[in-house]
């Protein structure tokens, strides 16, 4: 399956992932200021998305011929920056989508961008990756593997019905995790391998790095 990158505009990433893995690299607007300060190659990129009402005297946009990456003004204010970046990477032929900037920063743009997975988590392999974690919403039977040690929390969205997990320290066997009532945040793996699966509802988990919590 063919993979992208997406940049948005959340907190910077401390490290930039292997661009080799991916066959279309891209931004919003928002996300192309980190981008020059953090001197990512920008002759990497595949296009730049957004309004840019921001960068009406940006040399690096005014010259995106030298640097071969498209420009792609999207204006429609009834979605976020975000959503319509999904949807010109869905046009170009990738489900397949690594993305980095969604968290940090305001928290209402955080909650936008899991709405936005939440829309698209039937047409899109859709992965986050910040500063502290990996998140996504995974379907009801899953599994993942080195992960032993490492911090794994499971946030209903709303509700996730009939939870059997193995491999972490605390499992559920048949169990239910709602929204406002019961989350299953701050668990860690024992195994290397960690398989979840439910009957109902939607799940996103979060996997950190090593951790000597304790459950909450």
């Amino acid at each position: 399956m063919k993979k992208a990158l997406l940049f948005i505009n959340g907190e910077p990433p401390k490290e930039f992932p292997n661009l080799s893995d991916y066959e279309l690299i891209a931004c919003t607007d928002g996300a192309f200021h980190y981008l020059k300060e953090l001197n990512f190659p920008l002759d990497k990129l595949d296009f730049i998305s957004g309004d840019f009402d921001s960068h009406s005297n940006d040399e690096e946009i005014l010259q995106s011929e030298v640097h071969g990456f498209e420009i792609i003004e999207t204006p429609d204010q009834n979605k976020t920056d975000f959503h319509k970046a999904i949807e010109i990477i869905l046009e170009k032929g990738f489900e397949d989508i690594d993305v980095y900037g969604a968290s940090g920063g305001e928290q209402d743009h955080f909650l936008g961008n899991l709405s936005v997975a939440f829309f698209f988590k039937n047409k899109v392999n859709l992965r986050f990756f910040d500063n502290y974690s990996s998140y996504y919403f995974i379907p009801k039977e899953f599994s993942i593997s080195d992960v032993k040690d490492k911090m794994i929390s499971l946030m209903p969205f709303p509700i996730a019905k009939n939870i059997e997990t193995k491999g972490l320290k605390w499992p559920l066997y048949k169990e239910d995790l709602i929204l406002g009532e019961r989350i299953g945040t701050r668990n860690i793996a024992e195994n290397q391998e960690v398989s979840i699966k439910y009957k109902e509802g939607d799940l996103l988990i979060f996997v950190g790095e090593k951790s000597n919590a304790k459950a909450d």
